[in-house]
């Protein structure tokens, strides 16, 4: 495994673009000593592809200093204009139809055999096909557009058991009641993200009665590893049940 040495590279950055230390820890949500950490022990392996996202490099460079600097960008569309592959820091997506766009799939899973701990990537067996128009709409890039499954019901009635989620992880910034997909601690979860006092974060769920609501402190939000994935901007419910037609 290549070792992390972004520090250096992400301050040179941040200096380039004209962003203070301070000015980055209030948009990221979290103290400017964290930040200031980063420059000497480098970016978190958990926020790398996030952070190069949101500064236009290649997540490797920023990590490793190899490779090219930039960020990799779309191929262009193939000679019949339907169809063309293109590739984010995360993943790939690929146009289908001019209409359609087909998605990646997001999962938790253990990091190894048998191990407790989760995390949450790519899922390559799985693609969800989704019209263009609505994310046109909503001013989405394809490349920043996922899918991940519900789990559980800390949602229902709003977003049930199962059902699948698109996320777009252009907006990662929190809006008040508005539902995001964060991954804490490696686990993937579907919530209701309110700000707090202090850069602290609230997260609630639909079902509250038996999920009562969550706030965590910036240090905790740290040290729980709390990473937002981006504003979840659809979602799937099927009805659990098929109605009974009575007798006439």
């Amino acid at each position: 495994m290549r070792k992390n040495t972004s520090g250096p590279r992400f301050k040179a950055l941040l200096e380039a673009a004209n962003i203070s230390t301070t000015g980055f820890a209030k948009f990221w949500g979290t103290e400017a000593q964290n930040v200031h950490n980063w420059y000497t022990r480098g970016v978190p392996a958990y926020r790398m592809e996030e952070v190069s996202r949101l500064l236009s490099v290649n997540s490797e460079w920023l990590k490793t200093g190899e490779g090219t600097k930039e960020a990799p960008s779309l191929n262009q569309p193939a000679s019949n204009g339907d169809s063309f592959d293109a590739h984010d820091p995360q993943g790939a997506y690929r146009f289908i139809h001019p209409n359609d766009i087909e998605l990646a799939f997001f999962k938790e899973t253990p990091l190894s055999n048998g191990s407790d701990k989760t995390h949450v990537i790519q899922d390559p067996d799985l693609s969800i096909r989704l019209l263009r128009a609505p994310l046109d709409q909503l001013e989405i890039r394809p490349a920043d557009a996922i899918c991940a499954h519900m789990i559980g019901n800390s949602m229902a009635e709003r977003i049930e058991d199962g059902s699948i989620v698109a996320i777009d992880r252009g907006l990662t910034q929190v809006v008040d009641g508005e539902i995001y997909a964060i991954e804490h601690d490696g686990m993937l979860r579907i919530k209701y993200l309110h700000r707090m006092p202090g850069n602290g974060l609230r997260l609630r769920s639909h079902n509250s009665a038996e999920y009562p609501d969550e706030v965590f402190r910036p240090a905790q939000i740290e040290e729980q590893r709390i990473h937002i994935l981006g504003w979840v901007f659809w979602w799937s419910t099927v009805s659990k049940r098929r109605p009974v037609v009575p007798f006439l």
